[in-house]
């Protein structure tokens, strides 16, 4: 079965969610907030793939133990996106784009950033919660294969896959 927007991505623990639920999240023109059951951050996008290709890719692919570092602060990625930084996963990411070379889109080859996207920014808009302090940390235990449904009242994840990590 094929899908239009798979990706592999890492999600935060609880307590992690619950850190970054308490920065501001003020209604701001043009600002359209990411809802918190979406937070994760994406180590590889694939887009349109076959399912059984990327799973079978990632089966039994060792992943790396690794621990998500968020902060120091709320900042801005290009121009529309408002995140929060995340150190620790470039090696983890590493192992998944090669399991997953030639399936899906392209790698950015810009290689990874790790970020955790809180908001999309229309226009240019402003958005008052960068530059805001943010401090968490975890460990990864396992990373998820996704695919998103773009809809009118924004993207509906669902979680089809996980894989241990460590």
């Amino acid at each position: 079965m094929t899908h239009d927007r798979l990706f592999v991505d890492v999600r935060p623990p609880a307590d992690v969610l619950d850190v970054l639920a308490a920065l501001p999240r003020p209604a701001e023109p043009g600002v359209r907030w990411v809802p918190p059951h979406q937070w994760h951050v994406t180590l590889r996008f694939l887009g349109r793939a076959e399912l059984g290709e990327v799973l079978d890719a990632l089966r039994g692919v060792p992943l790396p133990p690794a621990t998500a570092v968020l902060g120091p602060v709320v900042s801005r990625l290009g121009r529309s996106v408002v995140v929060v930084p995340v150190a620790g996963l470039d090696e983890l990411a590493l192992v998944v784009r090669e399991a997953t070379a030639g399936l899906g889109e392209p790698p950015d080859p810009r290689g990874f950033t790790g970020h955790l996207t809180l908001a999309r920014l229309k226009d240019r808009a402003a958005c008052g919660v960068a530059g805001s302090p943010v401090s968490a940390s975890f460990a990864v235990g396992e990373v998820e294969l996704v695919s998103s449904t773009v809809r009118d009242s924004g993207a509906a994840h669902e979680v089809l896959a996980r894989f241990p990590v460590g």
